[in-house]
């Protein structure tokens, strides 16, 4: 029996509220791009981690920079409440987008995570926008 078997697999009705309760909470940085590169924007992305100048440096197309530290109910005020935030940081190794999720959650406010963040869309072969502003993802 290996590694793999050892520990049998989850009953189907297990698995289903596994996987449906994490997709409620995450999506990846390939869903993303092909939601914006196909006009189907119906959240807003944050990039929630690194300074003004890194943000200028290299940031998903479309993402706004508002660190995690800077979301209140007083900044998240600017959109209506039932907006969809998605939410990524710099890539598996940093907990920003977690931060960040929390604090949206903690504020009622809808939230996903873009697992990967930076590393992933790079791994994904997607552009990088540059300057102060989000940019568009061309399609």
């Amino acid at each position: 029996m290996s590694f793999v078997s050892a520990i049998p697999a989850a009953a189907s009705d297990a698995a289903i509220a596994h996987f449906a309760a994490r997709l409620s909470l995450e999506t990846d940085c390939a869903d993303v791009g092909a939601s914006m590169k196909a006009g189907e924007k119906d959240f807003v992305l944050l990039h929630v981690v690194g300074s003004p100048q890194a943000y200028a440096r290299r940031h998903v197309p479309g993402a706004l920079h508002l660190r995690h530290a800077e979301i209140t109910a007083e900044r998240m005020a600017a959109w209506p409440a039932d907006t969809l935030f998605v939410v990524y940081c710099a890539g598996p190794h940093c907990n920003g987008a977690d931060r960040a999720a929390l604090k949206l959650a903690m504020l009622d406010r809808p939230v996903k995570l873009m697992i990967g963040g930076i590393t992933g869309w790079e791994d994904e072969g997607l552009p990088f926008a540059t300057g102060d502003e989000p940019g568009v993802l061309a399609a």
